[in-house]
């Protein structure tokens, strides 16, 4: 095995370990700002691709245009979730918000196999389509596109929770309700917008991922379980954490992959996270 081959896969293993991390901060602010696991976070993602999918076999629209339209679309349906069905649980007892939160998972994989059928789709022929040779190595350029978007929308993300005043009043909520309450921060608000932002987090994750990953009503569980590894690597509630654990999880998956096989990527991962669960349960980043 070359230094070449070990050097593009641990650069494939970083391009779509910084698509799991943008999976897992969307996940990471609904649980850090409001104590909820959200199981249908997946289906976000879902709804992300397929949003890409119909508007660019309908309307020839390629993905990079239509991605600020889903990210927004995600955003107002994350807000309307909340305000219709999330609201009513805040203060209902930790099952009841879990079976809520995998009964929407339930209802809207269903509504998608009833109005999609379980066919995979793909986006074939898009501006970022084809492959581009870059320090002596071939990368995909989906993927390459991929990763650099996933940058991108963290680092928004992370100006705005750091340098506006929204941001930091949703960062204040997430460190104490009570006090943020006591100083007139509105935590319904901030709760409505942090369910906003989980979802555009994920559908914007749908739509560099619908570039090169095909596209069925179940895609979202594929990635849920990577995220709940990601969060829980990175610390529930960091999104800092979440972002390099992203990362580190991509690597471990695609390098396991490559020297063991790829029948044994996913149980590789998935014994780092009981490691973690075991031995640091708050996770790398998270506080003890």
């Amino acid at each position: 095995m070359t230094a070449e081959i070990l050097l593009q896969t641990l650069v494939s293993g970083v391009l779509i370990g910084l698509i799991y991390a943008l999976v897992a901060i969307g996940l990471t602010m609904i649980f850090g700002v409001m104590d909820i696991v959200n199981f249908a976070h997946g289906e976000f993602l879902m709804l992300g691709m397929y949003s890409t999918f119909w508007l660019f076999s309908l309307y020839a629209l390629d993905p990079l245009v239509t991605l600020p339209f889903t990210v927004l679309m995600l955003f107002a349906f994350g807000v309307l979730l909340y305000r219709c069905v999330i609201v009513k649980i805040i203060n209902a007892p930790m099952l009841s918000q879990i079976f809520t939160t995998f009964g929407l998972m339930i209802l809207l994989r269903g509504v998608a196999q009833f109005l999609w059928k379980p066919d995979f789709r793909s986006v074939e022929n898009s501006m970022v389509s084809g492959g581009v040779k870059l320090l002596g190595m071939q990368m995909g350029r989906p993927q390459l596109v991929a990763g650099l978007g996933a940058i991108l929308v963290t680092g928004l993300l992370y100006f705005f929770l750091n340098r506006t005043k929204l941001g930091v009043a949703l960062e204040a909520t997430a460190a104490d309700k009570d006090a943020a309450r006591l100083m007139g921060i509105d935590s319904q608000k901030m709760f409505s917008l942090a369910w906003g932002i989980g979802a555009a987090c994920a559908g914007a994750a749908g739509v560099l991922l619908a570039t090169f990953f095909p596209i069925f009503p179940d895609v979202g569980a594929t990635f849920i379980l990577l995220a709940f590894v990601v969060v829980n690597l990175g610390g529930f509630g960091s999104v800092t954490g979440a972002f390099w654990a992203g990362m580190l999880v991509g690597v471990i998956e695609v390098m396991g992959g490559l020297l063991l096989g790829p029948q044994y990527k996913l149980a590789i991962v998935l014994v780092l996270f009981l490691g973690v669960l075991m031995f640091r349960p708050q996770g790398l980043m998270g506080k003890a």
